[in-house]
């Protein structure tokens, strides 16, 4: 779950040049709100369908474009009602304060003012402020607890002054001037991160990305890369290639390939600090995969990686340098591999299997019989499954009353989705392998009506989180890496934990796939309206993915909220080759700090579950 589009009119009249000024690529807004597939025949809740008010706290923590809303569809709305034992007269009053009153913070700027007038030397004084609603903009993250926080006007932490560059000169000299004067530096690169990643535990400088930081800085046909600044957005980057012909006088279309859910309010750079990974990885890679080379503004100065597509000159500095979060310096540019735009040549996909031990099975065949990858694949579990048949419409379609017919029986039936990309004869190649071993392991096609319908919501889902929140119900995700030989387990052990707290949806499925094994991607939907009892509840699912033998994060990366577990996961003395990055890199400590990847937590702060720890 990832990120917000930013609220320019709020402040078009202090900082900005006039709204018609700004390139359309930069506000991302989609228009128009969700249909619903049929309207409400009884009783339907009072869903907020109108925009938040500027300068308001849920314009703040809200999902995406602020004229566009998503509520669930009638059938999914029944179901929520049986599974929390809610009524109609539940959802006819907003638990709590649903956040439409003006941002007001009484937290004055700490810095002196002689360091707010060297900033504005530095990027202009128009595109420096104090003010109380951009500073609170870029604090928070996506993460349930900070949606609740929010909700309830708690505000544990804002910056004492916001920045917005324009160059990476810019970057360079802020980084400077807050390494000299002893001043914490964060980065607010899209906004969606889950894991605390962006909030200024320790007040200081934050640095806006979105307004100014987005350029192309070059594109090279021939070997088929781009450089960008990092606030680029993930539709700017794709647009930018898609249009590469116009734009570049390039031959042919291009794509990125990395799409992950929060992609239209997620930035490059934020993709590549985090490791992310995009929808489409399976056969495009995730971002480790796409990076060719790096440049960072650190406090020790400026760090260049090379931009070979391989090279044996030790340790590799791209792969190094990744996933810092922030805490070695400012990622200001970056070279990403492209590929060849063909989405004529897209075959789409879906199946259903009997069980999910089945499924898994077909799933490891497909991804090991070395007939190639396609770039959707995704397996949801029996109780996903239940969900997106309705979430997706399948419950109003013909299908849906065939399962029963053929032995696909409700909480043990799996979904299974895709798409292949690519020339056209290997993308045909590859659908037609998949489909074999899919029959193969008895799963029955639901041609590519389901696929089409995930598509369609593939990006816009996020934005139901806020809708069922203002009702007292609350989802979150949390993802990990596991090998083929243990997933049965760790699906087991992390939704044990889950379902620990009655009446609650857990959904599982398997995306990222490889042939060693996958990403599990859990996602929550409980009762629970208070930040402290979220945070412990989500801190007991990452005790069970690290007990259960798991990865702490295969994309969502570490932040502030997943770091005090981080040693435990990787080890003692390995966990010491990172400290002694932060410590060549960043000495005195003011990247990103706070407990970012756990680098300045205390000992009693951390979390070592695992015996052999040493």
């Amino acid at each position: 779950m990832e990120e917000m589009v930013f609220h320019w009119k709020e402040l078009q009249n202090e900082l900005l040049p006039p709204l018609a000024e700004i390139p359309q690529a930069v506000l991302c807004l989609k228009g128009a709100g969700f249909k619903m597939s049929k309207p409400y025949e009884g009783f339907e809740p009072k869903w907020v369908k109108e925009a938040a008010p500027n300068n308001s706290y849920r314009s703040i923590f809200r999902w995406g474009d602020p004229n566009y809303v998503k509520y669930p569809k009638e059938s999914l709305y029944k179901m929520m009602k049986e599974t929390f034992d809610m009524k109609d007269e539940d959802f006819k009053q907003y638990t709590g304060d649903i956040g439409m009153g003006e941002v007001k913070l009484n937290i004055p700027c700490g810095l002196d003012q002689a360091h707010i007038k060297a900033l504005k030397g530095i990027v202009g004084s128009q595109f420096v402020t104090t003010k109380d609603y951009p500073r609170l903009a870029v604090a928070y993250g996506k993460t349930g607890y900070d949606a609740l926080r929010l909700r309830q006007r708690r505000v544990d932490c804002v910056p004492d002054v916001v920045v917005y560059p324009d160059t990476t000169k810019q970057i360079e000299e802020i980084v400077e001037y807050s390494t000299k004067h002893n001043i914490p530096l964060y980065v607010y690169g899209g906004g969606s991160s889950v894991t605390r990643g962006v909030e200024p535990t320790k007040g200081g400088i934050s640095l806006d990305m979105r307004l100014r930081y987005n350029k192309v800085l070059s594109f090279n046909e021939v070997d088929q890369t781009i450089t960008v600044q990092t606030g680029m957005s993930g539709p700017q980057l794709e647009d930018a290639l898609n249009q590469a012909p116009v734009l570049f006088g390039a031959k042919r279309a291009y794509t990125c390939g990395h799409f992950p859910q929060s992609f239209e309010y997620s930035s490059v750079g934020g993709w590549v600090v985090t490791r992310g990974a995009g929808q489409n990885s399976t056969y495009y890679g995730c971002i480790t995969d796409i990076v060719i080379g790096q440049k960072y503004a650190t406090p020790i100065g400026t760090i260049q990686t090379s931009h070979y597509p391989r090279e044996a000159t030790g340790p590799d500095l791209n792969q190094l340098m990744m996933g810092g979060e922030g805490t070695f310096g400012v990622l200001t540019e970056v070279t990403l591999k492209i590929f060849r735009y063909m989405p004529e040549n897209r075959k789409r996909f879906s199946f259903i299997f009997k069980n999910w031990e089945i499924a898994q099975e077909a799933a490891r065949e497909m991804m090991q019989c070395e007939a190639g990858y396609s770039s959707v694949f995704r397996l949801s579990d029996p109780e996903e499954t239940s969900l997106m048949l309705r979430l997706y419409n399948v419950d109003e379609t013909p299908l849906h009353k065939i399962f029963d017919m053929r032995g696909f029986k409700d909480m043990e039936r799996c979904l299974f989705l895709g798409f292949t990309d690519g020339e056209k004869g290997f993308s045909k190649n590859v659908a037609k392998n998949i489909k074999r071993i899919a029959k193969q392991y008895g799963g029955m096609s639901l041609t590519s009506f389901v696929t089409k319908s995930w598509e369609k919501g593939r990006f816009t889902d996020p934005y139901l989180r806020d809708t069922l929140m203002d009702f007292g119900l609350i989802t979150d995700t949390l993802e990990c890496t596991v090998n083929w030989s243990n997933m049965a387990q760790v699906h087991r052990d992390v939704r044990e934990v889950c379902h620990k707290l009655p009446n609650t949806i857990v959904t599982t499925h398997m995306s990222h796939c490889y042939p060693q094994g996958a990403n599990l991607y859990f996602i929550f939907i409980t009762k629970m309206s208070d930040a402290e009892s979220f945070k412990a509840y989500h801190s007991s699912i990452l005790d069970a993915i690290q007990k259960s033998g798991a990865t702490m994060s295969h994309h969502h990366g570490i932040g502030k909220m997943f770091a005090p577990w981080l040693e435990g996961q990787i080890g003692r003395k390995e966990y010491g080759v990172i400290k002694v990055l932060k410590d060549y890199f960043d000495p005195g400590y003011n990247m990103n700090p706070g407990g970012t990847l756990g680098l300045d937590l205390k000992e009693e702060e951390k979390r070592f579950l695992k015996p052999d720890i040493q």
